[in-house]
């Protein structure tokens, strides 16, 4: 493997890790603590985030239980919770708050596909976006005589390889997402 490609490996593997990452946020009808990633809570003067105020916890299926560490914030987390737009019903219950999720309908479904395929869209504009970058340097590398036009081009199908292998990858990530979200 070049050298080339050995240098951005990381930075393809962090895309993936960011498309999974954003792609767990889609509520799926089922509990899961991690549509509750992007919620930030105004408390102490400072935007922190939802999980460094409380506890999150599933207690079934449908509901999600959050237990503020301090009870003063529970009126922020609240207000937060309503203002994120969840698609979830937010109970304050005085000492907890619960979120009850609806079961999704087959048209809720449908829209959270296509935002699960814009997310993936976006992960592969940066692969794309990555790749282009390596074969720049390779070509580079090659004006600068530092590597041979047998190099180049076996460097360039090993990047090739390596896109098709990451576009795959999100495939699978996004197959295995979609079939969570449309499974009743």
């Amino acid at each position: 493997m070049s050298i080339y490609l050995d240098n951005f490996k990381p930075k393809f593997k962090q895309a993936i890790e960011f498309f999974d990452k954003e792609a767990s946020t889609l509520r799926t009808g089922r509990a899961n603590p991690n549509m509750l990633d992007n919620i930030h809570v105004e408390a102490y003067g400072t935007t922190m985030p939802l999980n460094g105020v409380g506890n999150i916890s599933v207690s079934d299926g449908r509901s999600i239980v959050i237990t503020p560490w301090d009870k003063a914030v529970l009126k922020e987390i609240e207000k937060a919770l309503v203002n994120a737009d969840l698609g979830v019903g937010v109970v304050n219950e005085g000492d907890k708050i619960r979120l009850s999720i609806p079961a999704l309908t087959e048209e809720n479904r449908h829209d959270l596909v296509k935002k699960l395929n814009t997310k993936m869209e976006d992960a592969r504009i940066v692969i794309r976006q990555l790749r282009d970058e390596v074969k720049q340097e390779i070509e580079g590398a090659y004006e600068a005589k530092e590597v041979s036009e047998d190099d180049k081009f076996r460097f360039v199908k090993e990047l090739d390889e390596a896109v098709v292998a990451y576009n795959e990858e999100l495939k699978e990530a996004r197959d295995y997402k979609e079939k969570e979200i449309m499974t009743v």
